[in-house]
């Protein structure tokens, strides 16, 4: 059997090729909207593509079976549910799909999805009982997707907590890959490991081993933001077949109405950067899902290093369906946004001059922030300012570690507010270093 995991490490999302190498066959399982990894792949391992699954329509991330469908001819398949608008074949509960020995069997799991399938691996020269099985985005490691983005979440829950019970019967053995692994906004507490068992899976993961009652109350209870772009994306996921973008060309001014998207890493960009560009390092964690954040529905010009730089950028942008990128320029400017120590953090908050925002997610905060700190995630920064919702005051942002608070803080300096972000560590240092901290406990818990 041939069986290939591909992670994008920018959106924690993973694709599967699956096949028989002696019979030089395979399928590509949710496959990235940059195919060139898995073409790749494929013909490293010696074998030809002749379909591809989804488990669902995904609504984080933009899909490559438009590409492959449209550049390499092969046939889609996903379930009837996903009321899909291109040519495809539908699969239901039980299709079976043969690959040379390797069965790839259809268990439709709804609940993130009403469409959503895993995929049972058999590998018929070995016996009749999977061997794995892709869970998409139902069964994650440690984790259980979430269930309110297609549906109301109690609706959503209900048809998850049966679907994962389903999975669970194909025994302790089965290795379980999910499409998802820490660093998408499909799951809270899902880990980093790549894979897992059913076994290990029925023992810790709190979503097999909780009641019906309970699973339906932590369905009902705060979930992580929903991805950015989500409607769009899915629009674009299940509409006509979307094919290659054109190559980024160099550009030698920024046309009206775009915004300049500074994607060097943050010490490059506080150091000189053009005035009212937006920083994002495309060498940090989830860049296309930042920008998809603050930078929604905008033309782009990206100011990069070098054009290998700027042209990772524009591919990750492509993934969460931001394709209005004009071109790209070098990168530099006399604009600079300046760091604030800790310690310099501690004499304006004792001096009242600063207004301070906690830029990390609610339920981070809740865990122990700076007294006095305003919760403002990163990702409504630019909303805040724009309806007026910052007091006057020389604003400084921080968060866990300092990314975020330097996105946040170049998006409101790209807006006129005075903005300076702490760099050299967050709230965890302030705290190690014997800052005062408070937290949150919310009533019930």
């Amino acid at each position: 059997m041939l069986f290939t995991q591909l992670v994008d490490d920018d959106l924690g999302c993973a694709s599967y090729l699956v096949g028989d190498e002696r019979a030089g066959v395979a399928v590509a399982v949710d496959p990235p909207y940059a195919i060139e990894p898995l073409l790749a792949e494929a013909g490293r391992r010696g074998v030809r593509l002749v379909a591809v699954l989804e488990t669902h329509t995904h609504a984080d991330h933009v899909s490559g079976h438009g590409r492959l469908a449209l550049e390499h001819g092969l046939p889609v398949r996903v379930h009837g549910a996903a009321g899909a608008a291109f040519p495809h074949e539908p699969l239901a509960d039980g299709t079976e799909i043969e690959l040379g020995d390797v069965v790839v069997r259809t268990i439709h799991t709804p609940g993130h999805r009403p469409e959503h399938c895993a995929f049972a691996v058999v590998d018929r020269s070995r016996g009749d009982e999977p061997w794995l099985v892709l869970t998409g985005d139902s069964l994650f490691v440690g984790d259980a997707a979430r269930p309110d983005l297609a549906v109301e979440a109690a609706e959503g829950a209900e048809a998850l907590f049966h679907s994962l019970r389903r999975l669970a019967e194909l025994g302790d053995g089965v290795e379980v890959y999910p499409g998802h692994v820490a660093g998408s906004l499909c799951g809270a507490a899902m880990s980093s490991k790549a894979s897992t068992t059913i076994g290990f899976e029925r023992r810790f993961n709190h979503a097999l081993r909780e009641s019906h009652d309970d699973f339906m109350a932590a369905a009902a209870g705060p979930q992580p933001p929903r991805p950015p772009n989500m409607e769009r994306i899915v629009e674009l996921n299940r509409g006509p077949f979307l094919g290659a973008q054109p190559p980024l060309e160099h550009v030698d001014a920024v046309p009206d109405g775009a915004a300049v998207l500074d994607v060097r890493p943050t010490e490059a960009f506080v150091g000189g950067h053009r005035l009212g560009a937006v920083g994002i390092p495309v060498s940090g964690s989830s860049f296309g899902t930042k920008t998809a954040f603050v930078l929604p529905e905008q033309r782009l010009v990206l100011h990069a290093g070098d054009e290998a730089e700027a042209r990772q950028a524009a591919r990750a942008l492509h993934a969460v369906g931001i394709f209005d990128v004009a071109g790209w320029q070098e990168a530099g400017g006399e604009e600079r946004l300046e760091p604030v120590s800790l310690e310099e953090l501690e004499r304006l908050l004792e001096a009242e001059t600063v207004e301070l925002l906690d830029v990390r997610e609610p339920d981070e905060r809740d865990a122990g922030y700076i007294p006095g700190s305003h919760s403002l995630p990163y990702r409504t920064a630019r909303a805040a300012a724009e309806n007026g919702l910052l007091d006057g005051r020389p604003v400084v942002t921080v968060c866990e570690s300092g990314p975020r608070a330097a996105v946040a803080a170049s998006v409101l300096q790209s807006l006129g507010v005075e903005a300076r972000p702490v760099l050299d560590g967050g709230v965890s240092t302030w705290r190690s270093n014997g800052g005062e901290t408070t937290s949150f406990r919310r009533c019930g818990t």
